[in-house]
């Protein structure tokens, strides 16, 4: 079993684009996986195809309420066997507040995960894109990190804080975390910025960098205002092609982890 967490501070690279693609082919291989959607903005849970206002309980409830276990708010795909999912509401924003009247702030998701871990191959936390008790409970709780990057201009900015953080982290709550690896996404072939930011990205980060390249691909922008992963939305399209190969990259580095 292995703990990730999809975490980049900086906004709009697709961390839930990631997160959601990636879980489901996982699951559609035959693995069990957990997707922790712990952003106020609950796009995984949205992208996903759960209703937001019928959620029971979610990730804010059982962050501020001792007496809620974990499987009172996991809720279980409809679509794809193996496929769970903890939901997040826009109630989650509060959670901030309240976590910091509390001594342990920092360890209550890994507590939390304590109870469920054993039933997962792969549990994954999607965060927020800041720096608050939410991410850094995700990053206390997990064992590495997984950074997608846009090929954008501004792909690198932030990047040596966003390393600083893991690294603080590391030091102070979480000495087993790592860099799980760096995902280049919405690769745009037509231009050579992006083939620019690709050399810069791959020269920060070396080895960690996926050979694998999410390019920017219309049907897989649709797809979470559908409710779906893109390989359930179209399973021709480009997109669907390059996460089966980013996930069969991600399994052939983690063989260990299962």
């Amino acid at each position: 079993m292995k703990k990730i967490c999809i975490f980049n501070q900086k906004g709009g690279v697709g961390k839930t684009t990631v997160n959601i693609n990636l879980c489901a082919n996982l699951a559609l291989m035959g693995l069990k996986v957990l997707v922790i959607d712990i952003d106020p903005q609950g796009n995984t849970t949205s992208g996903l195809g759960i209703d937001k206002r019928k959620v029971n309980k979610s990730m804010y409830d059982l962050l501020t309420n001792r007496d809620i276990k974990f499987n009172d708010v996991i809720v279980e795909s409809e679509l794809i066997s193996n496929f769970y999912l903890a939901p997040s509401t826009m109630e989650l924003a509060g959670a901030e507040v309240e976590l910091m009247r509390l001594n342990n702030r920092e360890e209550i998701l890994k507590e939390k995960i304590n109870e469920v871990e054993n039933d997962y191959d792969f549990i994954f936390i999607d965060c927020p894109p800041s720096l608050g008790f939410l991410t850094i409970n995700a990053l206390t709780a997990c064992e590495s990190v997984l950074i997608p990057i846009q090929c954008e201009f501004y792909a690198l900015e932030g990047v040596g804080q966003l390393v600083n953080t893991i690294n603080l982290v590391k030091k102070s709550l979480n000495k087993e975390l790592v860099i799980e690896g760096v995902l280049l996404n919405m690769y745009d072939s037509r231009t050579r910025l992006s083939s620019e930011v690709v050399e810069e990205v791959k020269k920060y980060f070396k080895n960690k960098v996926y050979d694998t390249v999410i390019p920017r691909n219309i049907r897989l922008a649709e797809a979470p205002s559908f409710g779906l992963p893109v390989i359930l939305y179209d399973r021709k399209c480009k997109g669907t092609e390059a996460f089966g190969n980013f996930t069969n990259e991600f399994l052939s580095k983690n063989k260990g982890g299962i």
